[in-house]
């Protein structure tokens, strides 16, 4: 038995936490991934997995040994895809992390054209608000805001300046008024947002709009009777008239649009920096990687150029 396929089975089972959904992504079947996790428990004289009818867990032994091996087996992988791309094109599997604002407003539109252009390279996207431990958890790279990265990350912005909202429907307005400054929030019923990795509650954030503050960023607890951990539900809850939602623009961009949600507070919620794509610093960059962070420069650099284009368009028409 090959120790590295066994080792890279074990790691499967447990990040899958499923012998059916980690023997699919090996390519295996069910009974055969069993058979080579027993093996590898009588091999080193320990149980590494607690089995029930519902769900795999680890056993310390599985915890520390995944602790271990995962570092390793990363190197690893990198090495190999380096040797199989030595003159060849990039090819191998992309596992990255990214939050879902990421994966719905700057992926989604295009996973197709990467795709279709590196055909041997395979994704593999995790959604998740939470941060991950890169090395740990076996991932090429993440995607996350800047100010949210570790110092021994290297950063590669991969999408312009953002900006957060405060946003409620027509028919909240009409019955609750707006505010015309975030203080006056404390009158309103806002939606709170339980943060993944802290579990604390999102505390909004305001830019200083004048006066020797102007532009320095402060935080404010807000009240109300809903608190969600999913962006998409507070913009749903806030259409629906449930009360005030402060999230990223690209969440509420459509409902913005067409009427079913309206902005307060606009002055007070300048643009930040964006979305920035991270690894490790000591991490050779595998040419399937480096493919994938040209690849998002370029579409950054595209659609800076069209919204430049838009508006000397619309200065023309002026």
């Amino acid at each position: 038995m090959r120790d590295d396929y066994a080792l890279r089975a074990f790691r499967a089972i447990a990040e899958h936490g499923s012998f059916t959904r980690a023997a699919a992504a090996l390519d295996v079947t069910a009974s055969a991934l069993s058979q080579t996790l027993r093996r590898l428990e009588a091999q080193l004289g320990t149980r590494l997995l607690h089995r029930t009818t519902r769900r795999v867990g680890l056993s310390e032994a599985g915890h520390e040994l995944l602790r271990r091996i995962a570092p390793a087996l990363k190197e690893l992988d990198a090495a190999m895809d380096a040797l199989r791309q030595h003159g060849d094109r990039p090819a191998g599997l992309l596992r990255l992390t990214v939050p879902d604002v990421v994966a719905i407003a700057l992926l989604d539109p295009l996973l197709g054209e990467f795709m279709a252009r590196w055909p041997a390279v395979k994704l593999d996207i995790h959604v998740d608000n939470g941060l991950s431990d890169l090395i740990a958890e076996g991932f090429d790279a993440g995607i996350r805001l800047g100010e949210r990265l570790q110092r021994d990350m290297v950063a590669v912005p991969v999408s312009g300046p953002l900006r957060s909202v405060v946003v409620g429907s027509p028919a909240y307005f009409a019955h609750h008024g707006r505010p015309s400054q975030p203080r006056e929030l404390e009158a309103h019923d806002c939606i709170n947002f339980r943060q993944a990795s802290s579990r604390a509650l999102y505390r909004w954030e305001f830019a200083h709009r004048s006066g020797p503050r102007k532009g320095q960023w402060f935080e404010l607890p807000v009240d109300g009777r809903l608190t969600v951990n999913h962006v998409p539900l507070a913009v749903r809850a806030a259409v629906e008239g449930a009360g005030l939602a402060c999230v990223l623009e690209p969440f509420a961009r459509e409902a913005l649009a067409d009427g079913r949600l309206e902005s307060v507070l606009d002055d007070w919620l300048p643009p930040f920096d964006g979305f920035h794509l991270y690894y490790p610093s000591r991490f050779q960059v595998p040419p399937k990687l480096r493919v994938f962070i040209d690849f998002l420069r370029e579409r950054r650099q595209a659609a800076a150029a069209a919204q430049r284009s838009g508006r000397t368009g619309r200065q023309r028409q002026r």
